[in-house]
């Protein structure tokens, strides 16, 4: 059934469109991304979608039946309305119905005519039957696991809507929405402002709705969790891809060399052909030049490829500093509240660290007080021989909002001229007239990029980075990604991006409630083991070295008894997760080939994809019990 129906849709903010005859068409249970660099466009696509705004040209059809909500990104919430009031507020026609029912059961009560009776105790039968349909019973606890899913506190639900903070103020959005429970919804960035356990809950909350719904997200994790289709808007145009975002981007990858081929071999043939002209306009074979001239102008273009280009984001090669980069030893700081206490810490040389954690943690707090931007209540950090601290603060305080972007990357004490920054720049995707304007008329992710570019100036070998994808687009990341996995010094960074942290990150340190834990491997690493053991919070266990508070509390308990026989031989136990890692990422290959629709028209592949996929999973039972007794028995 299709829902919504979007032709020839233009769009104009000046010379050049920015939707340039869009044609999109969503169908039920569509959950459709909307992927695209950072200005082409998709905030307007979505206004447009949900009548907010008129095209220049085109038009947009919704089915009679669809029940439309878009997730906006200003909201305005009356004084005196609380957080309670205004997510009920979204499930305001339950409330409506059970004070209609409660009317028709007294009418029936009072009603003297048969006639009358009966149609009153019928209309309230079916009051009834929508009611328990639509769960009308359990509001209250429908408005509450919904707040509670979105990080909201108990003890916030009596404050006032418009005291909330701008970050929650969106967070109660996106709850009114979800409590709506629409059958078409319009998504932009969905999962600002969510920490990674508010976002892993809208993931799953979003899989069981079986509403349809565009999404425009940075994400890619939660892109690739929640969508099964892709819609790439750049130039002002759409291309459509099937699958979730890492389908969208090898099918991206593929389509980008048949047409940079197709594109380079007509170029060659009309360069050729314009060649033989020239050469032979007036000679002997004029007839034939004259006859590729014809040729040439009946010949039907072909578009340049659709490359939507990455900045080239490079950090230069550091000064090697010493082995041990970053030492601290028991630092606590509460401010009211205790945030973090006995963190024990040790970064070496080459390492790549993440910091992870629920909002309102300490993330940042913890970051500053290593850095010796904030004092902690105990404890000291030690910094290594040699090592010079590159800062990128989320906030980006260091660039100065009146100067133009040019001379905001000029990193003191340093002799760097115009054209070398303008070269920086240029490194982190803003260039010509963009690199000239002042800081603070840059969007948010050309400030971001000049942050960046700023860090590079500065020729650290720890680079140390708040959120360093905020604001940035999928192709941005991808770059930052790069450039941080090049780069041959230490880095540290806070960041909510699990895709950003899985790729980057070799290490984890966690802020948990009540202790902060040290994890060996990526945020994939972190999620397998905290899933397959749920008494991981013991100590002396491989994938985490807890904090000296936590182990000194630990160390009172009456030890377990130890295994002492194996069944398995000796491993280390990064290398059976290595292992395990590769083979689970074989399973989902083999599963994403297995719902490939040309897969199934071969039911000798199909079997033997199942096969394989069988033998995979057998293999990882034996992996997951080596696993286990390697953890037990390895300290």
């Amino acid at each position: 059934m299709i829902l919504l129906e979007v032709e020839a849709v233009s769009k104009h903010f000046g010379p050049e469109p920015v939707l340039d005859g869009v044609s999109v068409t969503v169908r039920a249970g569509e959950r459709i991304a909307l992927a695209g660099p950072n200005g082409s466009g998709k905030t307007t696509l979505l206004r447009i979608l949900a009548g907010e705004e008129e095209p220049d040209g085109g038009s947009c059809r919704l089915h009679a039946s669809v029940h439309l909500g878009f997730l906006q990104q200003q909201p305005d919430f009356p004084p005196r309305r609380t957080l309670w009031d205004e997510a009920a507020g979204a499930l305001a026609d339950l409330v409506w119905l059970q004070e209609e029912a409660l009317e028709v059961a007294e009418a029936v009560g009072e009603a003297s005519d048969d006639a009358e009776r009966d149609r009153l105790a019928a209309r309230y039968d079916h009051l009834q039957l929508e009611l328990q349909r639509r769960d009308a019973y359990n509001v209250d606890h429908r408005i509450k696991r919904v707040l509670h899913g979105l990080g909201f506190e108990e003890a916030a639900f009596a404050q006032p809507a418009a005291s909330l903070s701008g970050g929650e103020q969106n967070r109660l959005m996106l709850a009114k929405l979800l409590l709506a429970e629409p059958n078409l919804m319009l998504l932009d960035e969905p999962s600002n402002h969510l920490d990674i356990e508010a976002t892993e809950w809208l993931e799953d909350f979003l899989l069981e709705s079986s509403a349809a719904m565009v999404v425009v997200s940075h994400d890619r994790c939660f892109l690739d969790k929640v969508t099964n289709r892709t819609l790439e808007l750049f130039r002002g145009t759409v291309d459509d891809y099937a699958g979730n975002f890492s389908a969208y981007w090898r099918q991206k990858a593929e389509r980008l060399l048949v047409q940079r081929r197709t594109y380079e071999k007509r170029q060659t043939e009309i360069a050729k052909a314009k060649e033989f002209i020239r050469r032979n306009a007036y000679g002997q074979k004029h007839a034939q030049a004259e006859d590729r001239r014809k040729k040439l102008a009946r010949l039907e273009p072909v578009e340049p490829p659709r490359e939507i280009d990455a900045p080239a984001m490079r950090f230069p090669q550091p000064a090697r500093s010493g082995d041990i980069v970053l030492r601290a030893e028991h630092l606590a700081k509460a401010y009211g509240r205790p945030l973090f206490a006995g963190v024990d810490l040790e970064i070496t040389r080459g390492q790549r660290w993440a910091l992870l954690g629920p909002n309102g943690c300490g993330k940042t707090t913890l970051l500053r007080c290593l850095l010796g931007l904030t004092a902690p209540d105990t404890g000291r950090v030690h910094f290594g021989a040699g090592v010079e601290v590159g800062y990128f603060d989320q906030q980006l305080a260091e660039l100065d909002d009146g100067v133009q972007a040019v001379e905001g990357v000029r990193p003191a004490r340093k002799d760097f001229n115009e054209q070398q920054r303008r070269d920086l720049l240029a490194r982190f995707g803003l260039t010509g007239d963009t690199a000239l304007q002042e800081v603070g008329r840059l969007s948010g992710g050309e400030r971001c990029r000049a942050g960046l570019a700023r860090l590079a100036a500065a020729e650290a070998n720890f680079l140390v980075l708040d959120e360093p994808t905020n604001h940035l687009d999928l192709w941005a990341r991808d770059a930052l990604e790069r450039a941080l996995l090049a780069f041959e010094g230490t880095a540290l960074f806070v960041s909510h991006d699990r895709y950003f942290v899985n790729r980057v990150a070799d290490h984890l340190l966690v802020v948990e409630a009540n202790r902060v834990r040290v994890v060996e491997g990526n945020y994939q690493t972190y999620r397998h083991l905290i899933h397959r053991r749920p008494d991981a919070a013991e100590p002396g266990r491989s994938e985490a070295r807890v904090a000296t508070a936590e182990r000194k509390s630990d160390a009172t308990r009456t030890p377990a008894p130890r295994r002492t026989k194996r069944r398995f031989p000796y491993r280390k136990v990064a290398d059976l997760e290595a292992e395990i890692f590769e083979r689970e990422a074989s399973v989902e290959e083999l599963h994403r080939r297995l719902a490939d629709g040309e897969t199934h028209r071969d039911g000798d592949r199909v079997r033997q994809i199942k096969a394989e996929i069988a033998q995979q999973k057998e293999m990882l039972e034996t992996l997951y019990a080596h696993w286990e007794e390697a953890t037990e028995l390895n300290w």
